[in-house]
């Protein structure tokens, strides 16, 4: 069946941290947009008509229902009109370890 030969390609793919780390921060936005889009229906919103309820153009709605997130500053907005806080973090990409003399560098530097 073709959806265990996707299942299978994923997994095999998912061995590569690079591209789970892509994977996973593309599971969040995706996260983030089904929110949007489940507010909208919920609430028998377009994409204009919400638009108009948060300030700004029914484009930004749209591409930030692609995916594509403009701005933090945009997209907290819509999300604060819909009843959610954006809360953001910094993490490493890769789980590699921190030596004490990049751990001592990086607190140089801030």
């Amino acid at each position: 069946m073709k959806s265990d030969l996707v299942k299978d390609h994923l997994k095999e793919e998912l061995r590569d941290p690079h591209f789970k780390e892509l994977y996973e921060l593309h599971q969040q936005k995706l996260s983030i947009v089904k929110k949007i889009v489940d507010y909208r229906v919920k609430h028998d919103l377009t994409q204009g008509e919400l638009a108009q309820k948060v300030g700004v153009s029914q484009q930004y709605i749209s591409r930030i229902e692609t995916g594509d997130f403009c701005t933090v500053e945009v997209l907290e907005k819509v999300l604060t009109s819909i009843g959610y806080a954006v809360r953001m973090q910094v993490v490493p990409l890769r789980s590699q370890p921190v030596s004490h003399a990049q751990k001592q560098a990086a607190l140089q530097t801030v």
